[in-house]
């Protein structure tokens, strides 16, 4: 990445900051090539102190970037997106959004500017480099999209998907987080009912996990050939694979991620309408 991009990070929230941690962290970027902006600047006092730029201003963050993330709630991005539009210019900007709901074409609508844009969407394991982002963009060129890999390689993996999936993207990868973190929140809790310290059993639980996402990852494999690996007739394993599914395991994480899809898709759509 060259050091001349200067970011421009606005709406630096939880997944603001998680954005601005991870590129520091990467390398290519500096935190004072990385300007976050806040209405309640005092609640970024840490990154202030890192060496990140801190301001309310969002016109002049915008003026000193050469690349804009918009990061706010969906109930407020029409409002920061008029309030940017004069300063936003096609030749030097790329406009890159990580607002739930928000399509690229509402975008260009409000900005009322031809302008190269994106949509991203990662999550809060970006902030340690392992964020899942799906990417969409409005061509007419692949810039806008370039630049979305580029920053977004560097904390974590990318997927170019279709627009229309990004409302399945954000159910799947970005709420999915807290769906595996609760997954092994559980899993440590049953290691406490059976007699292991609550300090061990979650240690043991998150690096089984990881140990399982790596499995996949590495080899490519289906999860259920891997299941099979482990599951013997008669087994502890199958055991409690069995009693979990008889419990609704399964049927519980999918039904979590289809009402958080059913959610996004409306976040968006209950500002509009008031």
């Amino acid at each position: 990445m060259e050091n001349a991009v200067r970011i421009a990070i606005l709406g630096a929230g939880n997944i603001g900051t998680s954005i601005a941690k991870g590129l520091a962290q990467a390398g290519h970027f500096t935190p004072g090539m990385i300007t976050l902006t806040r209405r309640r600047t005092h609640l970024l006092e840490e990154y202030k102190a890192m060496g990140f730029e801190v301001t309310s201003d969002n016109p002049a963050a915008v003026k000193g970037a050469d690349v804009v993330i918009v990061a706010v709630e969906p109930q407020r991005v029409d409002t920061l997106l008029e309030e940017i539009a004069p300063a936003l210019d096609f030749d030097r900007h790329i406009l890159i959004s990580v607002v739930t709901g928000v399509t690229i074409k509402r975008i260009e609508e409000v900005i009322g500017k031809p302008l190269r844009i994106a949509r991203a969407m990662p999550n809060t394991a970006i902030a340690v480099r392992e964020s899942m982002t799906c990417l969409a963009s409005n061509g007419p060129d692949d810039r806008a999209l370039e630049m979305a890999k580029r920053i977004f390689n560097d904390v974590g993996k990318t997927l170019r998907i279709r627009e229309e999936d990004m409302i399945a993207a954000t159910a799947l990868g970005a709420c999915g987080i807290a769906f595996f973190l609760r997954a092994i929140r559980a899993a440590s809790q049953g290691g406490i009912e059976i007699g292991l310290s609550a300090k061990n059993s979650l240690a043991m639980a998150v690096q089984t996990a990881k140990g399982a996402a790596c499995l996949l990852s590495v080899s490519g494999s289906h999860p259920e050939n891997e299941i099979d690996k482990v599951t013997t007739p008669k087994g502890c394993t199958i055991s409690g694979l069995n009693r979990m599914e008889h419990e609704g395991f399964s049927s519980a994480l999918i039904r979590g991620i289809t009402v958080s899809a059913e959610k996004a898709a409306g976040l968006y759509c209950d500002k509009k309408e008031g």
